[in-house]
């Protein structure tokens, strides 16, 4: 067996291809979804803020500076994406078992 062809067998075997597809489409739906959050719903809820720039706020303690608007931003988008994943995979699953 030559190595190109044990090389076509470890890609066969592991599905080598599959994966990668399937991480080159995640990673397109991550920018999707992420676009999504931070262009359609994050000016939503900077219009319902009072101050308006939330994800500025900084709480000071002292000397230490903790950016509690920009965690709660990556919090909120964290969220939000895991949310959509996660009907996105219901949906699949649900559809495979048909």
């Amino acid at each position: 067996m030559g190595f190109v062809d044990e090389f076509m067998a470890f890609l066969n075997k592991h599905k080598v291809v599959g994966l990668a597809v399937a991480f080159i489409i995640g990673a397109a739906a991550s920018k999707f979804v992420t676009s999504i959050v931070t262009d359609l719903v994050m000016p939503i809820i900077a219009v319902l803020t009072p101050a308006g720039d939330w994800r500025a706020a900084i709480l000071q303690v002292g000397p230490v500076k903790f950016l509690i608007g920009d965690f709660a931003g990556a919090l909120i988008d964290f969220v939000i994406v895991a949310f959509v994943i996660f009907l996105l995979v219901k949906y699949a699953v649900k559809e495979e078992s048909k």
